[in-house]
């Protein structure tokens, strides 16, 4: 019997804030503007907020103008006595986009363990000293966009959301996407002070949303947050400008020496020396002695030294003519490094919550070796685009990259089918729908309707 086509749900209102990442490209950012972007495209009218300091994203950029909680001012605020006092006209010049990405190009501090009483001061809400930048983005956003639903991109930013609740009234969703990371980063008494000011926020929360089992899980019991509350959607990413691969199934494999690739941002908790160590390994290992290493990513003034570390290593150990270090790449670049290498790894020393390189990688064919924790377990069983090794073992993780480079057809016929998997169950608009599927349940809730259907998995 032939079955018909959902129809079409009834376009929504949605305002959706979200945190800039001081100039850097942001995976939650990217994320969330991808989202966004197919949410407007499939007739819903949405609203991507941003505060502290504009969005970075290597695609169309869909975020509003109007910057909220700038960074230059919130710093102010927290720190010279009296300037949260001072009129608006005065001070609301700084918020301006070139400014704060001026600011930004100065190598502007976001460690956590240097943020500690700013981050409790922004939870606080309108009783923090942020109370004037609060205040002034809930009046926006019920004046202005006049939202059905409120989404909120982490729980670190929502501190205005019991005075949105009140002020608009409409169901308030937080995407829980690292979270965690940060929290653990801040010093005490900041970090327990957070915490206990989180649980205060958690009942002005309808929804979270997560994009795997194992972080709705581990925030569960991290935050306090009763399960039936979690909402888990897929992760998504924009396939619109992405080749197909160039090599079918079956066909010989590009001539070049095994390739590894690590596209992700430069910082030691996303791995990059876990994997130079791997590639050192992996150098000696018989058949692997012409292997190459692929690194791209975003690095600041702050991750710099690292990776200076990195390619020292590497040099000392008289393999730096095996590695190419690319830094920062565009969307035409990334694209392009995605077709050059034939594995890639990002092994995280933290439990990732997303793992968005591991999508981009996959939907171009390119299979993936990565840590067994955190959401790679999920995203490689799901996709059966990779291999899993123990985590914080470079040796193991070497031994696996030689086993699947040394196989060139089983890595294309693994990248290919990786490949449409991801293509139809990961990209944009299927995220989109069913962020905007929970939206509609959580409406059709407050309007007295008779779904049984939220807060469950999608």
């Amino acid at each position: 019997m032939h079955q018909s086509p959902p129809s079409q749900p009834d376009p929504i209102t949605i305002a959706y804030i979200t945190a800039g990442g001081a100039g850097m490209f942001c995976g939650s950012c990217m994320r969330d503007n991808t989202v966004a972007r197919a949410m407007h495209h499939q007739g819903h009218d949405v609203h991507l907020i941003p505060m502290y300091t504009p969005i970075r994203v290597d695609e169309e950029n869909v975020s509003e103008e109007t910057l909220f909680y700038g960074g230059i001012n919130v710093y102010m605020e927290q720190n010279v006595p009296g300037y949260r006092f001072l009129p608006d006209w005065l001070i609301r010049w700084l918020d301006q986009t070139w400014i704060i990405r001026w600011a930004t190009s100065r190598g502007i501090e976001t460690d956590a363990k240097q943020l500690g009483a700013l981050t409790l001061s922004v939870l606080k809400g309108v009783e923090g000293n942020q109370r004037k930048e609060a205040i002034r983005l809930v009046n926006w956003v019920a004046e202005s966009i006049k939202p059905q639903v409120v989404n909120y991109s982490n729980m670190l930013i929502a501190g205005s959301a019991p005075l949105m609740k009140e002020k608009v009234g409409c169901p308030i969703v937080v995407t829980l996407q690292g979270d965690d990371i940060f929290m653990d980063e801040l010093p005490e008494p900041f970090r327990s002070q957070c915490f206990e000011q989180i649980k205060r926020l958690v009942p002005s929360i309808d929804r979270f949303i997560v994009f795997s089992q194992y972080y709705a899980d581990y925030m569960a019991d991290y935050f306090g947050i009763p399960k039936e509350k979690f909402h888990l959607v897929p992760l998504g990413i924009d396939l619109s400008d992405m080749p197909e691969m160039t090599t079918a199934a079956g066909e010989p494999a590009p001539q070049r020496h095994p390739t590894i690739g690590y596209l992700a941002r430069m910082a030691p908790e996303k791995g990059l020396h876990q994997l130079v160590d791997a590639f050192l390994h992996l150098r000696g290992i018989p058949g692997m002695e012409n292997a190459q290493l692929k690194i791209a990513g975003w690095a600041g003034p702050q991750q710099q030294k690292y990776v200076d570390e990195q390619l020292e290593k590497l040099k000392a150990a008289g393999h730096l003519e095996g590695c190419e270090y690319l830094g920062t790449v565009d969307r035409a670049e990334k694209l392009a490094f995605l077709q050059s290498i034939d594995v890639l790894s990002v092994p995280t020393t933290y439990q990732e919550p997303k793992g968005l390189f591991v999508l981009e990688a996959l939907a171009a064919g390119v299979p993936v070796v990565q840590p067994s924790h955190g959401a790679f377990p999920e995203l490689v069983n799901a996709t059966d685009g990779g291999h899993l090794v123990p985590p914080h073992d470079p040796v193991a993780l070497a031994e696996k990259l030689a086993q699947v480079l040394s196989d060139q057809e089983g890595v294309r016929n693994l990248g290919a089918s990786a490949a449409v998997r991801v293509r139809k169950e990961f990209n944009a608009e299927v995220a989109a729908a069913k962020t905007a599927e929970l939206y509609g349940m959580l409406l059709n809730h407050e309007a007295g309707g008779q779904s049984t259907d939220i807060g469950k998995k999608a």
